[in-house]
């Protein structure tokens, strides 16, 4: 992780795609905030650049429409607001025509003659398969050639398979150096996500029991409870393996199964991170059903109200097979981890939104010491990523008042969510500094679609089963059987347990709402 004490310098920030939803959602209010901590270079501006028709006014009066929308609370100040909107100028093209560049191109130019900067990022917040096409139109009209530095920022996804991704790769680096491509993932922004390196390599309690001697098995669970709303045109041809697997989880097991770094600096962590993958066992299409479990929510209740199955969503088509959920077994086959499964599952319509990380340690011989009637559990180390920050740590101990019995015990640490900056702030940080640390670099990229790519041939040829469940459950039975055939469970992530019991209340009352018009037809 690059130095705290690395500054930003002032530069150019142009953001194509400005008037979309992520534009308004989330990227307009990440920079605010950055403004008001003194974050952002008094000489630095931000061009936007969208198809709509706005002028600077008109802009920056949808911006601050965005802000009152979505994040309300981080505008106290009118003036501090006007402030900040200086800083924003507008620019209507068409991304896609060259000859629509050179209004861009004399606007950039003016803006860094009074401001005093030749520094140039640009972020590509739009659909990818804009990326080649603007990338190939930076070069051809001068944007990309400054004597200043300049950095390229793009979301994902990179690519559908390997192929895609390899073919959009080429193309961005015949106009980018790849250090200075930052290819964005927002969980990478995540405070309990950075803070797992801190958490390993800053605590001396750990190191020594990170490994397949004292560790049974990693559970990493990101379940969401909504559907697939207004993304059914991407989803239905990724599918919850290319959405969040792919990137997401892997980013996860790469997290927690990397090696120490020679030095917390962003080439030696991304050095690391990329040896998990090189160790990540793969299966062929034939393998796949023996470590995967791919699901589709049905028609089920959540909050008290009936929801759709997703073959009933909005531009869905009603015969298909697209997983929105997949749980897998996993193995790191390097000397660290062989022989520790890493169980991932994801998926939509799940009971809870939760994202976790459960690190669980082997068992005590109890037997030796403890009666049958003892409650001995395993020790566990759970990182909450959301909805909640934190962490506990389980330990057994005795139950005051009794000889034997033996209780679980939690320590545990959570942070106010109000403490912590958003993803995309955290990131921006990052970029305008040139710290890489927690963006994907593109051997990591090409080695998850390697992984992933076997795992899509066997959906695609249907070599395994689709498990439906229903919206608002934990998600397929198959699920819990391939945690159980190893001897294992799924540890209920926050929130789980109250969700069940609301559950298991809503089947009662119905059981009894139907009992009583049964008798009362």
């Amino acid at each position: 992780m690059m130095n705290e004490e690395s500054k930003i310098e002032p530069h150019t920030f142009i953001l194509f795609g400005a008037t979309g939803d992520l534009a308004r959602r989330k990227l307009i209010p990440a920079l605010y905030n950055m403004y008001l901590r003194g974050q952002i270079p008094a000489d630095t501006r931000i061009v936007n650049v969208a198809r709509s028709a706005y002028d600077d006014h008109g802009y920056r009066t949808l911006a601050r429409e965005a802000m009152r929308e979505f994040a309300p609370k981080s505008i106290t100040k009118e003036d501090t607001w006007n402030d900040f909107a200086k800083k924003m100028f507008y620019c209507q093209l068409d991304a896609s025509n060259l000859d629509h560049y050179k209004k861009l191109v004399n606007m950039v130019e003016e803006i860094e003659a009074h401001s005093n900067t030749k520094n140039r990022l640009f972020y590509l917040a739009m659909a990818p398969d804009f990326f080649a096409t603007v990338t190939q139109n930076l070069q051809e009209s001068g944007l990309s050639h400054t004597e200043g530095w300049r950095r390229l920022i793009i979301e994902k996804p990179f690519g559908h398979d390997f192929a895609s991704a390899e073919a959009l790769n080429n193309e961005l680096r015949s106009v980018f150096e790849e250090d200075e491509i930052y290819r964005i993932d927002h969980y990478l922004g995540k405070e309990m996500v950075q803070n797992i390196e801190v958490i390993r390599f800053a605590n001396s309690i750990f190191e020594p029991v990170w490994n397949n001697r004292s560790i049974s098995n990693i559970q990493i669970t990101s379940s969401e409870t909504v559907g697939v709303e207004d993304r059914a045109s991407y989803y239905e041809h990724a599918g919850a393996l290319r959405d969040m697997v792919q990137n997401h989880m892997l980013q996860m097991v790469m997290m927690i199964a990397m090696e120490p770094p020679s030095r917390l600096k962003n080439e030696a962590i991304r050095d690391e991170k990329v040896k998990v993958l090189r160790s990540l066992r793969r299966f062929s299409p034939e393998e796949v059903k023996d470590h995967v479990i791919r699901g589709q929510y049905g028609v089920g209740t959540m909050n008290r109200q009936q929801v759709p199955a997703y073959v009933q969503e909005k531009n869905v088509n009603p015969s298909s097979e697209t997983e929105t959920y997949v749980a897998a077994k996993l193995y790191v086959d390097n000397f660290r981890w062989a022989g520790v499964p890493f169980y991932i599952r994801t998926g939509k319509r799940l009971s809870v939104k939760s994202t976790e990380i459960v690190i669980q340690f082997r068992d005590m011989p109890k037997h030796l010491y403890f009666n049958q009637d003892g409650n001995l559990g395993p020790n566990l180390l759970v990182i909450r990523v959301n909805p909640v920050e934190g962490m506990y740590i389980q330990l057994n101990a005795k139950r005051p008042g009794t000889d034997e019995m033996v209780v679980p015990v939690a320590m545990e640490f959570s942070q106010p969510l109000d403490a912590s900056q958003e993803a995309y702030e955290r990131l921006f940080y990052d970029a305008m500094r040139g710290d890489s640390t927690f963006f994907t670099r593109w051997d990591e990229v090409s080695l998850a679609w390697k992984f992933v790519d076997p795992i899509a041939e066997a959906f695609t040829e249907k070599r395994l089963p689709l498990h439906h469940y229903t919206a608002g459950s934990h998600g397929p039975e198959a699920a819990d059987n391939l945690l159980a055939k190893e001897g294992h469970r799924w540890w209920p992530v926050y929130g789980q347990e109250t969700a069940s019991v609301e559950a298991r209340l809503e089947k009662e009352t119905a059981t009894l709402r139907e009992g009583k018009n049964h008798e009362n037809p």
